[in-house]
């Protein structure tokens, strides 16, 4: 078993980060392989519209989301996190989700379990919930189910890199993500 996780913060080491390597501690307890893939250390370039990968043709850009969509392939579960910016995704990861287009035929996401982590400058507007919205509605586009946390996805208000890590609650709300996803793989 083998999950995904995707830090879609351009910020290394940002909370959005940290949140995302904390619900991937019960997969790594579990014996699950992990893998992680960093936005802030990989050029993924916004979709051309080209449509060139229509018809079961690949994507013709050649940058680092070949490595993301082998990890589609591999993976039974995958978990998203990005920090809110101006209350929407970042565009790193806006573009995954757009390249993304060029799995459609072949639908590697299809019936995978999908979790998704938000953090926000502002503790209400702040557009965490947006963000959620946004990957959970990547997810249904691509075919995953989404896995809530405790109520939906995790949300968090935090601002300078390692915030979050005075909030023991919003750690322990992504953990309680990562064991509901198992929880529910198991079913």
């Amino acid at each position: 078993m083998n999950v995904l996780g995707i830090a879609g913060t351009p910020r290394r080491g940002g909370n959005s980060e940290v949140l995302l390597c904390a619900a991937l501690e019960p997969f790594e307890k579990a014996g699950w392989d992990v893998t992680k893939i960093l936005l802030s250390e990989n050029i993924v370039n916004p979709c051309l519209g080209c449509d060139a990968c229509s018809g079961g043709n690949s994507c013709i850009i050649d940058d680092d989301m070949e490595k993301i969509y082998k990890a589609y392939e591999n993976c039974d579960a995958i978990i998203i996190s990005a920090p809110s910016y101006w209350r929407n995704v970042p565009a790193q990861l806006k573009a995954v989700f757009d390249r993304t287009y060029a799995t459609k035929d072949t639908k590697p996401l299809e019936g995978k379990l999908g979790g998704a982590i938000a953090v926000g400058r502002a503790t209400a507007g702040g557009g965490q919930s947006i963000v959620i919205n946004i990957i959970y509605n990547f997810y249904l586009s691509a075919g995953a189910i989404c896995v809530p946390g405790e109520l939906n996805g995790v949300t968090a208000s935090a601002d300078k890199p390692g915030d979050i890590l005075s909030q023991p609650r919003r750690l322990k709300q992504a953990r309680f993500l990562g064991q509901n996803m198992i929880k529910y793989y198991n079913k």
